[in-house]
């Protein structure tokens, strides 16, 4: 573990740090990084940058293509991207863990690699975890708004939130990367997570479309059952009878949302492990029945 953090009806209610972790030190979100690329996509689709969900994702991407898809790539969808049901063959582990992924990281044209994989008719629509289908929001961001998501994101979220101190890794070609790369004090992380709690206003301000955010929080597609349903590059479902929404990332780096008790419940632990436990059941057991959901 590296941070515990606790804000209850907008005010940090507990912070604590642990291993030689400090409040200034920058956590590697891994996976959690997604669903920041789902509330920039949806910043992006309010401005009219992005065409709508129901879009080909050729229509913005197609230009990153080397050589001719599959037969049925045309009739995939950002909202496909967003839910992880486009289809794309990919392996993934109990864990979520994904073997392909290294072969991936290798290439050095990630949206190309993304968009050549094969697909599989029958698992269209279907939930399958699936990190290039979350870069593939980046580079959309990037060709919607001519900034990489990291640029894009320091003008329309970060810097309103008065976050300044955090890292973003690019791709080969230049993209923020969609599926992992994000740097971000445990702080910030809760300060973010507050913002979607309210529904995305901040100061006064609508950073985040409200629309959006009931899209991206709430259930799109069954997910599996040992981290919840799936909505927009976001977990959801219920812990002691409470409805949660969930950014999750490899180690345990995670931000809860617990809308019915207003709270907001960030873990990091240490990324760089290949087993891990899950913090879930300290809120199961500790810090949900001290709000008085038990």
């Amino acid at each position: 573990m590296k941070s515990f953090l606790v804000l209850r009806h907008g005010k940090l209610v507990y912070e604590q740090y642990y291993n030689g972790h400090h409040a200034g030190a920058l956590n590697d979100l891994r996976s959690a990084t997604k669903s920041f690329t789902s509330i920039l996509f949806g910043i992006a689709l309010e401005e009219k940058l992005l065409p709508p969900l129901d879009t080909s994702v050729l229509f913005v991407l197609g230009k990153h293509m080397n050589r001719p898809g599959h037969r049925l790539l045309s009739s995939v969808s950002f909202h496909h991207l967003l839910s992880m049901t486009a289809g794309f063959r990919w392996k993934t582990g109990n864990k979520l863990g994904e073997p392909l992924i290294h072969q991936f990281h290798r290439n050095r044209r990630w949206a190309s690699f993304a968009l050549s994989l094969p697909i599989d008719e029958e698992r269209i629509g279907s939930f399958q975890y699936r990190s290039t289908d979350s870069h593939l929001l980046s580079v959309a961001i990037s060709e919607g708004s001519g900034q990489d998501a990291y640029a894009f994101a320091a003008d329309r979220l970060f810097g309103p939130l008065d976050i300044h101190h955090s890292a973003w890794a690019p791709s080969p070609e230049g993209h923020s990367m969609g599926h992992v790369g994000l740097y971000l004090t445990s702080r910030d992380m809760a300060k973010f997570g507050q913002c979607c709690l309210q529904h995305g206003e901040w100061e006064g301000t609508q950073l985040i479309p409200a629309s959006w955010l009931t899209l991206a929080l709430n259930t799109q597609t069954e997910g599996y059952p040992a981290f919840g349903d799936y909505g927009y590059q976001w977990w959801s479902g219920k812990i002691n009878g409470q409805p949660y929404s969930l950014a999750h990332g490899h180690g345990g780096q995670q931000i809860y949302l617990f809308p019915g008790l207003d709270a907001v419940v960030v873990f990091t632990q240490d990324s760089h492990v290949s087993r891990w436990k899950n913090p879930r059941r300290l809120l199961e057991q500790y810090v949900l029945q001290s709000m008085g959901a038990g």
